[in-house]
């Protein structure tokens, strides 16, 4: 577990590393895919018993929606229990844990955006942009910036990804499905019929089928995390986790259903905003990186007390500045062999945001995102996500 006296927003939810977190179900799920003789408790598989799973993650739902709104529904009647997201509580650090086994201390990608010189600065790793907008072209771009291996290469278990057309064939899906066959979908009617499909081709061998759904996310980033649209969402993939399970009925399938991360929603006047060429974005080497709700500085040399009397004034009650160093030896990133670069892709500090406060700055060229929903930071709401299981 991190360390404890780090100094943390109010209610702030540490990640677990252990049994109790999203990490562990990957890192668990890894031992199970290249091990014959291993089980994995999360799906009920006993020690070499030979199975086939179906793992659903539905991007952007949280434990405490599942349990609030979605209360009643076919999932929530299939919850086991909560798990904490990784931090930051993002897509890029969650999912890239869930295709790898390690944890984002390890893979690092903490956050949508990563500082990383060698490629210019500050980049999206999942679809390799600049914060600009150009794309990102380098010498060994892919396995320089993504060495560590999917959990599915050299499996000794057949796998079967369910990806989104949009991007089941980017260039970082295709780095991090090597060993894995890939099956592309257009919508969620044909979500549901790809998995049954692949079902019935791992029928006699067992294996996994990963299947990840993003649209739950999307509508929650703009419409809101409890909006009509993302709840209407909501009751859609409920009726077809029902539907697919009754397709796979009398077939001894474990339906194991998770998340990457939460939701809160983050009104426009609790946002802080760094405007060009002002007095705080002089004192900054580089545009922010990490998250909106969990932001990493890089200082200029000669700014800090600077920096740091700014954000004990001007974010008290909005945001608790701790430095980067403090953040790696509090192990908030996860065990594991450290990434190489993680100490510049946490930068000299870090503001974890309070409940329901942003923060933002800009860049010349980039295309600004106007969210409602969002999420990254440490509340209970972003971190906890449930783990799901239905057995066909």
């Amino acid at each position: 577990m991190p360390d404890s006296k780090l100094p943390l927003p109010v209610g702030a939810v540490l990640p677990d590393y252990g049994a109790g977190g999203l990490y562990s179900l990957a890192s668990t799920l890894r031992a199970w895919l290249h091990d014959r003789h291993a089980g994995w408790s999360a799906a009920a598989i006993e020690p070499g018993k030979q199975a086939l799973v179906v793992l659903i993650v539905i991007d952007g739902l949280g434990d405490r929606f599942l349990s609030s709104v979605g209360a009643g529904s076919a999932l929530h009647a299939a919850r086991r229990r909560s798990l904490s997201s990784v931090c930051p509580s993002t897509t890029a650090s969650a999912i890239t844990t869930l295709a790898t086994g390690v944890a984002p201390a390890e893979h690092g990608l903490n956050g949508w955006f990563i500082h990383d010189r060698r490629f210019g600065g500050v980049i999206a790793p999942l679809p390799l942009i600049r914060r600009s907008g150009e794309v990102l072209e380098a010498f060994r771009l892919m396995p320089r910036l993504f060495p560590v291996p999917p959990m599915y290469h050299h499996a000794c278990r057949p796998v079967t990804l369910v990806s989104p057309v949009e991007i089941a064939f980017s260039r970082f899906s295709m780095r991090h499905a090597r060993g894995a066959h890939v099956e592309a979908y257009d919508d969620l009617e044909d979500f549901a019929a790809a998995i049954v499909d692949m079902a019935d081709a791992l029928a006699h061998s067992g294996g996994l089928i990963h299947a990840y759904y993003p649209v739950f996310d999307m509508l929650s980033h703009q419409h809101g995390s409890r909006s009509p649209e993302a709840i209407d969402c909501f009751a859609r993939i409920d009726d077809t986790f029902a539907g697919l399970c009754r397709a796979l009925a009398g077939r001894d399938i474990r339906v194991v259903v998770t998340a990457d991360h939460g939701f809160i929603d983050a009104p426009p006047e609790r946002r802080v905003d760094i405007p060009p060429g002002g007095e705080v974005a002089a004192m900054l080497a580089a545009p922010l990186f990490g998250e909106r709700r969990l932001a990493f500085c890089q200082v200029r040399e000669g700014a800090q007390a600077e920096f740091e009397a700014w954000a004990g004034t001007e974010l008290r009650g909005k945001a608790v500045l701790v430095s980067g160093s403090a953040c790696l030896r509090a192990g908030l990133f996860g065990p594991g062999q450290p990434h190489p670069r993680l100490a510049e892709r946490v930068g000299s500090h870090a503001l974890l945001m309070e409940s329901g406060w942003t923060i933002v700055d800009h860049v010349e060229g980039e295309h600004e995102h106007t969210m409602i929903g969002v999420h990254g930071g440490l509340s209970a709401d972003e971190m906890y996500v449930p783990l799901i299981l239905a057995r066909t």
